[in-house]
């Protein structure tokens, strides 16, 4: 077992150190356990990723011929590693190792599998709330996962809810600077409410005459961002220190995204957004002072929350 468990987390270490820069920079703050189990569950949900959008490790995405049966793949694979199948495939192998180690409830790898469903069936969110239950399925549903890494039990429900925020934070943030390459490509998320609102359509989004519009929204991507990063602070001081602060990096690293998406304004999808190395680096530094301090009490009162089934 020692063996095998060590050969899936060289893997999944190779899978984060080319599929995210940020999400492997921040764990290295976690303690060895949680920082292995952190990239265990990561190489199961870049696989999905990967096998649904047609990419290899997030990136040169094609448009699969045949999505709806990735998806069955995806599923069928799941469901088969955490019912103790071997599966031949390193990120579900791993996916059930680390499901067993920490407990991570079926319901929560469901749904996010429901958020790569939704893709795969050219879903579009009609109103804010519908963005907002998507941006939980793709991301807020993997923070749950990461709180359970980090020893998060299943009845502590609101630090879980809290978790899914800084998730969902998360996935605002790379919905805001990703508007036109996903418009490029035929994808948005944002709600049709927010299209009619500013006169737009799917087909606009991407004409560079639009930018006073789409950099309008952005900022209410961004401020809905912040939002939900402010609750989820709450939850990360419940936690251990190493976890605390790794979690507190990652907000502060992903935060960054966010901003620089409302401050560019109408020049944020000129080039890619980017955190430099020797930023990110400062963002760790005051994540600690930020892990040292007591949380603000933040209400999620009037949050978009989770369905209690996870």
């Amino acid at each position: 077992m020692d063996e095998r468990r060590a050969r899936l987390v060289e893997e999944a270490q190779r899978i984060i150190a080319a599929g995210s820069k940020s999400f492997r920079f921040a764990s290295q703050l976690f303690d060895r356990d949680t920082r292995e189990r952190s990239w265990l569950l990561y190489s199961w949900c870049r696989a999905c990723d990967d096998i649904t959008d047609g990419q290899t490790l997030g990136h040169d995405a094609a448009p699969p011929p045949d999505p709806q049966a990735r998806i069955s793949f995806i599923e069928e694979k799941t469901a088969a590693a955490l019912a103790g199948e071997p599966t031949g495939l390193a990120p579900f192998d791993a996916l059930a190792l680390v499901a067993e180690e920490t407990g991570i409830p079926p319901a929560v790898t469901r749904d996010h599998l429901a958020g790569f469903a939704r893709d795969a069936a050219g879903w579009r969110p009609e109103k804010s709330e519908d963005l907002l239950s998507y941006c939980y399925q793709v991301a807020g549903a993997v923070g749950v996962m990461m709180a359970h890494v980090m020893g998060v039990e299943p009845d502590e429900t609101d630090t879980l809810d809290r978790a899914a925020d800084l998730g969902i934070a998360f996935q605002l943030a790379n919905i805001a600077r990703d508007l036109v390459e996903d418009a490029k490509v035929g994808r948005t998320y944002l709600p049709a409410q927010w299209l009619r609102e500013e006169g737009l359509t799917e087909g606009e989004l991407a004409d560079p005459g639009h930018r006073p519009a789409l950099a309008r929204m952005a900022r209410r991507l961004a401020d809905l961002a912040d939002t939900y990063r402010a609750s989820s602070k709450v939850g990360a001081a419940r936690l251990p220190f190493r976890s605390r602060w790794a979690v507190l990096a990652a907000a502060r690293i992903y935060g960054r995204v966010a901003e620089q998406a409302r401050e560019l304004g109408e020049r944020a999808w000129d080039s890619r957004i980017v955190v430099p190395k020797g930023e990110k680096a400062w963002l760790v530094l005051r994540a600690f002072g930020d892990a040292m301090a007591p949380a603000r009490d933040v209400s999620r009162a009037g949050l978009w929350t989770r369905p209690s089934a996870t």
